[in-house]
């Protein structure tokens, strides 16, 4: 395994004394930022490349320069530590920037040192941050779209099995289970939406900013945008090094994320509890007691459940940070990525936690169905019966409001166990076809407007979510 030792740091020459050990350590980022090695070896190439087209270092330095940071970058990508052809990421450097310049030096010598002309760690930073995002963010889309993806399949399959709808956690009126699913693959769409804008905004190029003011040397910052493929430069030097927002934007997106997932997983958890029994997970998706040994428990939903608890402790963090900061650039930035990267990591492994539990999971049809029965469902249906014959709204619910209370007085649990003559009591308009029409799968059958719960309202959603993807 090949070492680099570059223990010096970018900023020796001012200070005569040095932090003691404890203290660099702690001023360190290299334990965080050592993932930005690919990103920073490209930003240095980009960046030699520019230097010398516009001259600030001879063609042959570059040329040198730019094999010694793609030896490097094969080296760093070789594999595992412990390969005599990977390269180990020394933990005693300050950053991955000192590290990789330090090394270019180390092997170079004053050639190494021409790498960082008309450059600051500033924007340095800043520019690795972009391009490592530039990178995740289409990768966490993917992972959004397979997600949805096992939804709609799954949606598709039940789209006509009922179910109840829930409002205030009370049944309310039935539904269908791929229409609860399908509404599952709306929020996650909003939130591939989300990473699109936010992708579209961080794709600006902050290289050439320098400190906060750029630089006196005749740098092409066009030329750096395009080679590693930004839209173009930033538009202020001050704001590109003091500018986060792309991280806070992240951050939130990410926390939505992991709401609709810890809402959906809350469903699953009840659905999965002995007085639902709407769903059995895989035994593979489930786990054990260690006392009680007839128990299975759905730890995995719970799990991600909890895990919304990072994303949202991630994003506050970073406002937290931000919002006493003074324009520009400041060392509390460092934190920054520490909790995005946290958020990166904990929505992707949740999405796929999620998406194989959920494409594993059976579902109790016939406990869903028959969980329709009583808690009068059908009682917006009755009233909107009674519309169809032309009672104004107001006096058709008041007639089913009765019907409910004349059923609950009688011990009935649904409008259908009146009699014709009873339910006339209440409204003269009433007829015989009042009980076909409050039968569960009638009243999902009729909501066939855009939106509805309807078999073929549900099949037109989930081809327009797959246009989507």
């Amino acid at each position: 395994m090949k070492t680099g030792k570059t223990n010096q740091v970018l900023w020796a020459g001012r200070l005569a004394e040095k932090p003691e050990a404890e203290a660099f350590a702690f001023q360190a980022s290299i334990q965080v930022d050592k993932r930005l090695a690919q990103e920073d070896i490209s930003g240095s190439r980009a960046h030699t490349a520019m230097l010398a087209k516009q001259g600030i270092i001879p063609a042959e330095t570059a040329k040198t320069l730019d094999k010694e940071l793609a030896r490097i970058a094969e080296e760093l990508a070789a594999g595992p530590a412990g390969e005599l052809s990977a390269l180990a990421i020394d933990k005693n450097a300050e950053d991955i920037h000192s590290f990789i310049e330090g090394l270019l030096t180390q092997r170079l010598g004053d050639s190494g040192r021409m790498v960082h002309a008309g450059r600051s760690r500033n924007d340095q930073v800043a520019l690795d941050f972009r391009l490592y995002l530039k990178k995740a963010l289409p990768q966490l889309r993917e992972e959004l779209a397979e997600t949805i993806g096992v939804l709609l399949d799954t949606a598709e399959a039940q789209a006509e099995t009922i179910m109840p709808g829930y409002t205030h956690l009370q049944r309310a009126q039935p539904v269908t289970l791929g229409y609860h699913l399908t509404a599952w693959a709306c929020a996650l769409d909003r939130d591939r939406g989300r990473l699109a804008d936010a992708l579209e905004r961080l794709n600006e190029c902050p290289l050439g900013a320098g400190a906060l003011a750029g630089s006196t040397l005749p740098l092409d910052r066009e030329i750096s945008a395009k080679v590693l493929g930004f839209r173009g430069p930033t538009l202020n030097g001050m704001d590109s090094v003091a500018d986060r927002d792309f991280a806070l934007e992240i951050a939130a997106a990410l926390s939505i994320v992991m709401v609709h997932l810890s809402r959906f997983c809350e469903d699953i958890v009840l659905w999965a509890s002995e007085e639902f029994k709407f769903i059995d997970l895989a035994e593979s998706w489930s786990t054990g007691s260690s006392i009680m040994p007839q128990k299975k428990n759905p730890d995995f939903a719970e799990l991600i459940r909890g895990k919304a608890g990072r994303t949202t402790g991630n994003l506050v963090t970073l406002l937290t940070i931000l919002k006493g900061l003074p324009y520009a650039y400041d060392k509390d930035l460092q934190e920054d990525k520490e909790a995005l990267f946290d958020s990166i990591d904990t929505a992707a492994s949740c999405l796929r936690m999620f998406r194989g539990m959920t494409a594993s999971a059976a579902f109790n049809t016939e406990r869903m169905k028959a969980a329709c029965a009583g808690g009068f469902m059908e009682a917006t249906d009755a009233a909107e019966y009674l519309v169809r014959k032309g009672l104004p709204f107001r006096n058709a619910h008041e007639a089913a409001a009765l019907v409910v209370r004349d059923c609950i007085a009688a011990g009935q649990a649904s409008i259908g166990e009146r009699t014709l003559a009873e339910l006339k009591t209440r409204s003269s308009l009433f007829e015989e076809d009042i009980y076909a029409a409050l039968e569960p799968e009638t009243c999902v059958k009729n909501r066939k407007l855009p939106g509805g719960p309807a078999p073929e309202e549900v099949r037109r959603q989930i081809a327009e979510l797959r246009r989507h993807l």
